[in-house]
């Protein structure tokens, strides 16, 4: 039987593959809370920083809003965990099996009974698409100080909160999906330019899919975080200022600096492109990073846009180290996929032309034959 998954993301490439994060034992252990009287000591790099430097990851089966089924659970029971994680490991198991390799070029779809998630099934049965070998989206519940979270907003409900009166809806997924004109309208993590399912952020999160995976440096006047979806680089700028102009980076304008344990980075300057739930001309996004372990990295966010909501609101995660390191993602190499979209709109629109011309000419000569046979008519 053929066992094909595709995350079909326009025309996303998978080029570079990670190490993955920790065993599961491994991520049992990071994530257990300490012990009474055994606190961690964040060890201090050569700068006297408190030291959040190395490869780490942020896959997890944690979602970023809760499912409805939980509403205001905010951590998974024991049994829920054990469900859920060995699910993702049948999943994996079955996903690996041997692909036939007298199948058919177009892959079949997804059989009834597979054990395989939702938003991979819905995505199957392309071409060329990847198989469950390839995606790397997380095989445990995200831990924050051992407690296995539902959500990794942390709001009552694990939702956004309301919208104020007057602000414009939440977009809704698809950004540039259906538009032809040009390949400016199509989103960013098509043309490969950032990753979907913001990665890089700010806020950072996982795409559910693959790659989820940093590097962070730290220097005596920056922090920089290599993400390795889409090879980005954020760039946070040690106890300096915002800019002045309203010129937006890709990841906006983002200033840092310690408190204690703890790296605080404040963004503004986002760009319309890279909205957050539709808020991005006045938005604000704090985040916390903090070692709590050897194998924990807390991560906190905050997001504040006055016009957009009543009050700051966020939620947090614990990144977990990486067992390698992250390589060069090469998102197109070789890839005519959006060459190819434009291309075939260009020519469905001459093909449209040519049948409107063929009809308006048709139309004509019959508005003259009619009109031909009314004067012989009258002539008679």
């Amino acid at each position: 039987m053929q066992k094909v998954v595709v995350a079909a993301l326009g025309s996303l490439l998978l080029a570079g593959v990670a190490a993955a994060p920790l065993t599961a034992a491994a991520e049992g252990a990071k994530a257990a809370p300490a012990k009474a009287g055994a606190a961690w000591k964040t060890p201090r790099n050569a700068f006297g920083q408190p030291d959040l430097s190395g490869f780490w990851s942020n896959a997890t089966l944690t979602p970023l809003t809760r499912r409805p089924q939980f509403k205001d659970q905010l951590n998974y029971t024991p049994e829920q965990v054990k469900e859920m994680e060995a699910n993702a490991a049948a999943e994996v198991e079955e996903g690996n099996q041997d692909t036939d390799p007298n199948a058919p070029a177009e892959a079949p779809k997804t059989p009834p009974g597979a054990n395989i998630r939702p938003e991979f099934a819905a995505a199957g049965g392309d071409v060329g698409g990847y198989n469950r070998g390839w995606l790397d989206p997380g095989s445990h519940v995200m831990r924050v100080n051992g407690e296995p979270r539902t959500s990794l907003i942390t709001t009552a409900n694990g939702q956004p909160p309301p919208r104020k009166a007057g602000a414009p809806p939440a977009p809704r997924f698809g950004g540039g999906m259906g538009s032809f004109d040009h390949p400016e309208t199509r989103s960013l993590g098509e043309r490969c330019i950032m990753s979907f399912g913001r990665n890089a952020g700010p806020p950072m999160f996982p795409n559910g899919f693959y790659n989820n995976n940093y590097q962070i440096l730290q220097t005596a006047d920056a922090v920089i975080i290599e993400v390795e979806m889409n090879h980005d680089v954020r760039q946070i700028r040690l106890n300096s200022k915002h800019r002045a102009d309203d010129v937006r980076p890709y990841m906006g304008d983002s200033i840092g600096w310690y408190e204690g344990e703890t790296l605080v980075v404040e963004t503004t300057h986002i760009p319309q492109a890279q909205h957050f739930m539709g808020s991005w001309k006045n938005l604000k996004i704090t985040e916390k990073f903090t070692r709590v372990g050897q194998h924990r990295l807390h991560y906190q966010f905050t997001v504040e846009d006055p016009d957009t909501w009543d009050k700051p609101w966020g939620g947090e995660y614990e990144f977990s180290p990486l067992d390698g390191r992250i390589y060069e993602y090469a998102c197109h190499e070789g890839n005519y996929a959006l060459p190819g979209i434009l291309a075939g709109a260009r020519a469905e629109e001459v093909e449209k032309a040519k049948a409107a011309a063929e009809k308006a000419e048709a139309d004509k000569a019959a508005a003259a034959k009619a009109g031909s046979g009314k004067k012989a008519k009258s002539g008679d």
